[in-house]
């Protein structure tokens, strides 16, 4: 039975706190006196379900089930979780407490998005100030891993529960020691802002020339390594304590105004308005969210092929969801020898479409290139026994296109071994999304002695595998298409 969370607020945070849970295979319930909240909040999930599952080399749960709610009590009704999302005024929030905690199981996490309040504050007069917890995500949390995570000592016993169920959720909990305003990352991004200000207000910049700035320059070095790490490089071989030495006396020089903050006047919000309007106006603000997320979705998965940053992240979420091992990774995971085993269950990612809009030719291959490293895992072909000294090298490749298939198209690839005996090995791989065929990759791949480069007989724990499995799909009829050659069906 899937586990519950209740939305409270279902804006842009709600909204993608409905999602991140949701695809998760959790049952959302929402509520959101807003009369558009239905609306709305299905547009944020038309754009997480194009892009979520596409970070992801394993299939992600079912999605659960989504309710939408006339009353906090009956959206929070048997609810594990708690996501506040509602406006940023205390007494709002106080008022909300009060309603969920009349509800709500006492052993519930209400979690509160709040960028600005301390949990201590959130506290104040609740029934049970135990349950109430800072959770503060960043847009857009269906795809952004960061939550800050912030209690008190009243709750220090329930934080390692907040931090695992954040976890198995594809999130990045930083678990913040001492409660302090505006917690740790909106401190720097409010500091950016005021300075952003300023430029704007004495003509310096207008916000596209400081939006370029960020992207073009810093904000990508930001991106896969933060701050410190970035300015432990600028310190060459001599490391942060020569960065330090050498750029510490400009901190004393005049150049900042981040103590003071200019007034916002009529002026410079109709200024920074027009111009943000001729940046961007083109631009609805659903296109913007899509660019912005297929820009996301591509960073993290060069990330990802890493191990670093937010693709070490992405990488542990694919681990804990092959669990159940819909892709197996030894031959003891297979049910059935005698079925082609399935060797790839994910979905389409948008960087891995073309101008016409669907899968590219290279993105294909891709897709049959990882099938064949799970079958070679699967017989013992892996990192382990390739640091031994021996592989199989693919020898040749034919490739048919048989229909097309779009970005989120969930697909997975079925590989049947056709011959697997002495130095050769040779895979039929069909990929499918449901029933429908969508291409076909026929691989033969010789062993290879990696310090000769040259064929050489697999070690006999490898070469058993393979025997064992070829010899349970020789009794599966001949794949249609195999064999053939460019043009003929």
């Amino acid at each position: 039975m899937a586990q519950k969370a209740a939305i409270i607020g279902g804006g842009v945070i709600g909204g993608g706190w409905a999602a991140r849970f949701l695809l998760n295979g959790w049952d959302v319930a929402v509520f959101d006196p807003d009369p558009q909240a239905k609306r709305k909040i299905g547009e944020v999930l038309d754009n997480a379900r194009a892009s979520l599952p596409g970070l992801y080399d394993m299939p992600m749960p079912d999605e659960g089930t989504l309710s939408f709610h006339d009353t906090m009590a009956g959206a929070v009704d048997g609810a594990a979780w708690i996501q506040e999302s509602v406006p940023e005024r205390l007494d709002i929030k106080h008022t909300v407490y009060r309603e969920l905690q009349d509800a709500c199981d006492a052993d519930a996490v209400i979690a509160s998005s709040t960028s600005g309040f301390k949990p201590s504050e959130l506290q104040e007069n609740a029934t049970r100030p135990q349950q109430i917890v800072v959770c503060h995500p960043f847009n857009p949390v269906y795809l952004l891993p960061l939550i800050e995570v912030v209690g008190t000592d009243v709750n220090k016993d329930m934080i390692g529960g907040v931090e695992e169920t954040l976890r198995g959720v594809g999130m990045f909990p930083l678990m913040v020691k001492k409660e302090i305003d505006a917690h740790i990352a909106d401190r720097f991004l409010e500091a950016v802002w005021r300075e952003a200000l300023w430029l704007i207000k004495d003509g310096i910049a207008t916000t596209e020339e400081i939006d370029e700035a960020i992207r073009m320059g810093f904000g990508l070095r930001w991106a896969q390594m933060g701050l410190f790490e970035t300015y432990r490089i600028a310190g060459g071989e001599a490391g942060m304590r020569h960065f330090i030495e050498q750029f510490g006396p400009c901190l004393s020089w005049p150049w900042t105004k981040l103590m003071d903050v200019p007034e916002l006047t009529e002026e410079l919000i109709d200024q920074i308005a027009d111009q943000s309007d001729a940046q961007s106006g083109q631009y609805s603000i659903r296109d913007l969210e899509r660019h912005r997320d297929a820009n996301l979705v591509g960073m993290m998965r060069t990330l990802k092929a890493r191990d670093w940053g937010a693709g070490a992240i992405l990488n542990t979420h694919d681990k804990t969801m092959n669990q159940t091992r819909v892709v197996p990774e030894t031959l003891g995971d297979i049910v059935d020898l005698g079925k082609p085993v399935k060797t790839v269950d994910r979905a389409v990612p948008i960087d891995w479409t073309d101008y016409n809009g669907h899968m590219n030719e290279a993105r294909y291959l891709q897709a049959f290139g990882d099938a064949t490293d799970r079958l070679m895992g699967i017989i013992g072909c892996d990192a382990e026994y390739i640091a031994t000294g021996g592989s199989y090298f693919t020898a040749e490749t034919h490739i048919r296109h048989l229909d097309e298939v779009h970005a989120g198209a969930r697909i997975h690839v079925e590989t049947q071994v056709i011959l697997g005996a002495g130095k050769k090995m040779h895979l039929f791989h069909v990929m499918y999304e449901g029933t429908r065929i969508l291409a076909s990759g026929e691989h033969m791949l010789i062993h290879v002695d990696l310090e000769t480069r040259r064929a050489s007989d697999p070690a006999p724990q490898v070469a058993e595998k393979l025997k064992r499995l070829a010899a349970a799909h020789a009794g599966l009829p001949r794949p249609e298409g195999a064999g053939a050659a460019v043009g003929v069906r």
